[in-house]
C-alpha cells in the first residue's frame, strides 16, 4: 500500500516516493495500491497516498513495468461511472493490462456533502454506478438509470484492452455476499483475527458456490505491520495488523494461505524501523517463499 513509508498523524511526507514504489517492485511484491481519498476527515486520521490516484496511476504506470497496479478503493458513489471508465479504460492501456480496480460505497460520511450526495443512498448509488461501468465497456451502449441514460446513440473511448476489467468490491459496501460474489472479481476485506478470517472465506466461497461461479473469486486483505528487528518478536496488536518480527509474519501469512486468503496488502505506515530495511527483508525473506 502506498505511501511505502511510515509516518505519525495523517500526512505523509512521500520522501522517495517513486524510488520505494520501483524498489517494491524489483523485490518482488505483486502489486501496489492506492487509496481514493478526496478529503481528510480528521476522524479517520489517515489522508492516504494524498495524490489524486488516477493521476497518480498514471504516473506509476510510465515508471514501472510488470507490477499490478491496484485502487483500494475507488469511491463510486462520489464519482459519476462514466468518469470512472474513460479513467479505467485508459489505466488499462497506459499500464498494459496491469490496473485492478477495487470499488467501494465509502464510509467517510463527512465527504459526501461537500460533493452534494446523500450519503443514504450511497448503496443505491453504489449498485447502479457498478452496473452503469460494466455497460461503458461495450460499443455504443444502451443504459438508463438515476444516475444518467446512455441510448447507443454516443461511445465512450477509449476501450480497454482487457474483456473486462478487474473489479473487487470493498467490504460490502451495502450489499449482500450473494450479490457480490455474483458481480465482483473478487473481494477485498479488512484484517480480521484468524478464526473471523477463516469464517468469512467459506461464506464468501459458499455464496459463490451459490451463485453458480465457475471459478474461485479472490479473497484479498489489507494488513498494517510493524516490522522489528527482532525475527522472533511475538505479534502484538497495532491498529488493524500486528508489531511482529519476520518469523512470525512468516508464520501469520502461511495460515492466512492455508485459509485460502489469496491476497495480503501490506501496510507500513506504523513501522519503527527505517522502511527501506524493511522492504529489503520482506524482499529477501518473505516473497521468495510465497512467490514459489
Amino acid at each position: 500500500m502506498l505511501p511505502i513509508e511510515s509516518y505519525p498523524g495523517t500526512t505523509p511526507v512521500l520522501t522517495n516516493h517513486l524510488e520505494m514504489a520501483k524498489m517494491a517492485e524489483d523485490v518482488g511484491f505483486s502489486s501496489l495500491w492506492l487509496r481514493d481519498v478526496p478529503l481528510l476527515d480528521p476522524a479517520f486520521g489517515d489522508g492516504g497516498q494524498l495524490f489524486d490516484p488516477w493521476t497518480y496511476f498514471g504516473f506509476l504506470a510510465a515508471h514501472t513495468r510488470t507490477i499490478a497496479l491496484g485502487a483500494s478503493s475507488i469511491i463510486c458513489p462520489l464519482r459519476h461511472p462514466i468518469h470512472i471508465a474513460k479513467a479505467a479504460f485508459t489505466m488499462d492501456i497506459l499500464s498494459n493490462q496491469r490496473f485492478i480496480m477495487g470499488v467501494a460505497s465509502g464510509d467517510r460520511l463527512v465527504e459526501y456533502p461537500a460533493f452534494g450526495k446523500d450519503a443514504e443512498a450511497r448503496y443505491d448509488i453504489f449498485r447502479m454506478g457498478f452496473e452503469y461501468f460494466n455497460k461503458l465497456s461495450c460499443d455504443y451502449p444502451i443504459y438508463s438509470d438515476a444516475l444518467g441514460t446512455i441510448n447507443g446513440n454516443v461511445d465512450l473511448l477509449p476501450k480497454p484492452i482487457s474483456v473486462k476489467i478487474p473489479k473487487l468490491v470493498t467490504g460490502y459496501s451495502g450489499q449482500t455476499i450473494e450479490w457480490i460474489a455474483a458481480h465482483s472479481d473478487g473481494w477485498l476485506y479488512y484484517p480480521r483475527s484468524l478464526n473471523y478470517q477463516e469464517s468469512l472465506v467459506k461464506v464468501w466461497h459458499d455464496s459463490l458456490e451459490m451463485m453458480g461461479a465457475n471459478y474461485i473469486k479472490p479473497f484479498a486483505q489489507s494488513l498494517y505491520i510493524d516490522l522489528v528487528a527482532d525475527v522472533d518478536h511475538k505479534p502484538q496488536p497495532i491498529h488493524l495488523g500486528y508489531k511482529l518480527g519476520v518469523n512470525w509474519l512468516m508464520e501469520m501469512l502461511t495460515q492466512l494461505r492455508e485459509l485460502h486468503v489469496n491476497h495480503v496488502i501490506i501496510n507500513l505506515k506504523y513501522g519503527t524501523r527505517p522502511v527501506r530495511e524493511v522492504v529489503e527483508e520482506l524482499g529477501n525473506k518473505v516473497l521468495p517463499y510465497f512467490n514459489s
